[in-house]
């Protein structure tokens, strides 16, 4: 409701994750410059610790029952604030309530606002997962242009006001807002959230609440529900399309889905600075597993080494992409900017390959590649075979350095099964990978640490 009515109003939406701490609230709000803020009461005193270091001059609060109606509505305000302690005490003599500023709004007139394509619609922040989190501008063109290019590449199995898409990624994140929210509202679809992913048994119990149609995640979501005993009774029969973003689907995560469901796991690609989709499998079939499929229409790709020069086909290379979802840059970050806006091409950073013909397959991030005595270790690629030991749940990869051959390669492991030894891993991995790859340091850990929707941090682990 307050991204809907902020873009009618004409102003630019700072998306920003509730659970923020303090400090990385006063980044972003600091660094955006933003002026005006929708907070849910639950995080109110997060806001008062930082608000005098912002240019914030309008705070509106909300309540998780504002919406539900009487007695519905405050019934449900009160249990949270009295009953389950769910917002903490906050002072903001300032606030307006949101039902205030609705009244107060629903007495003015409205006058459009003379915008074109070329006008701020998101400073949409980066994810961070590789330093420090920056605002990419995004214009109306932009994510037109995107929430078209994703409609005209479902169109072959969606049908108008029929779809039921489940959005267990929150809407603040990009691959939820373009795909789930603005893509799936053009198709008039219903969409279920789910507020809290992580609670699997609730879940699996959603799930079977609704025959739905489309199911969107990432990795690590589609491992944790296969590795729910109820899961397998979930009905997926209606469902049309699963689709995995934000992070590589690994290769024993799509296998077991299929099995599990029947139903095929679409990688696709996407990153904050492209609105964010560029490349996705075929929905109805020619799918191909450890690939992102093909670019999007009106998407070009093109792959270059180090020196910026185009590779031929099947040699690898830094991803580029060049299309109408492309930002137009990091806000008030002009070096940053020219660093991957060049010629009109941003420069994703990823490593990649074009096989012959056309798909597209992401060998790692640039910045996480290992490099083992003059050799290429791509983390994705050891990820992808570790994940396929029965005992294992998750793994991460990461370089660390070495006198001998600059770095070796270090696996993080959560166990599946308590019984898996570091002997067992060391062998599953000299059957499947060649000498250098293999990892030389084993850390079993109770968990891995993840960015918001669930996208391992690899730079944590290395920090």
């Amino acid at each position: 409701v307050a991204m809907l009515g902020a873009l009618r109003a004409g102003l630019v939406i700072v998306n920003t994750n509730p659970l923020y701490t303090p400090r990385e609230m006063a980044h972003q709000f600091r660094d955006s410059g933003a002026k005006a803020i929708v907070i849910v009461a639950n995080f109110a005193h997060h806001l008062q610790s930082v608000l005098a270091e912002t240019a914030i001059e309008t705070v509106i609060v909300t309540e998780v029952g504002d919406l539900l109606g009487f007695p519905k509505g405050p019934v449900i305000n009160l249990a949270a604030k009295y009953l389950k302690k769910m917002v903490p005490a906050f002072h903001l003599p300032q606030a307006v309530s949101f039902m205030d500023a609705l009244k107060q709004g629903a007495a003015q007139p409205f006058r459009p606002l003379d915008l074109t394509g070329e006008d701020l619609a998101f400073l949409q922040y980066t994810g961070g997962t590789t330093g420090v989190s920056k605002g990419a501008m995004l214009t109306h063109r932009n994510i037109i242009a995107n929430q078209m290019q994703i409609a005209s590449w479902m169109q072959a199995l969606l049908v108008e006001g029929q779809e039921i898409i489940v959005t267990p990624l929150p809407l603040y994140h990009i691959f939820s807002l373009t795909v789930n929210c603005l893509a799936f509202m053009y198709y008039g679809a219903h969409n279920v959230l789910i507020t809290n992913p992580k609670d699997m048994p609730a879940f699996i119990k959603e799930l079977k609440k609704h025959r739905f149609t489309v199911l969107t995640g990432v990795n690590t979501l589609f491992n944790g529900l296969l590795h729910q005993a109820d899961f397998a009774s979930v009905d997926f029969k209606p469902v049309k399309v699963t689709v995995g973003g934000a992070m590589a689907v690994q290769r024993a995560v799509s296998e077991k889905w299929k099995a599990v469901t029947g139903n095929t796991l679409i990688e696709g690609y996407g990153l904050t600075e492209a609105s964010p989709v560029v490349a996705c499998n075929p929905i109805t079939g020619g799918e191909r597993i450890g690939t992102i499929g093909m670019p999007l229409p009106s998407t070009d790709v093109m792959i270059v080494n180090e020196e910026g020069v185009e590779v031929p086909l099947g040699e690898e290379g830094e991803l580029c992409v060049r299309g109408p979802q492309v930002m137009r840059g990091y806000w008030e970050r002009p070096e940053e900017t020219a660093k991957v806006l060049k010629d009109g091409w941003l420069f994703t950073g990823d490593m990649a390959v074009m096989e012959p013909d056309g798909y597209l397959r992401i060998v790692d991030r640039k910045k996480d590649m290992i490099l083992v005595s003059g050799f290429n270790v791509y983390p994705n690629e050891v990820e992808d075979v570790i994940a396929q030991h029965p005992k294992v749940l998750e793994v991460a990869v990461i370089g660390l350095p070495d006198e001998n051959s600059g770095e070796v390669v270090k696996a993080f492991i959560v166990k599946k099964d308590a019984s898996l030894t570091e002997d067992e891993i060391k062998a599953h991995c000299r059957e499947n990978l060649t000498g250098y790859k293999r990892p030389k340091v084993i850390e079993f850990r109770t968990e891995l640490p993840k960015t918001n929707v669930g996208k391992v941090l690899r730079r944590a682990l290395r920090e």
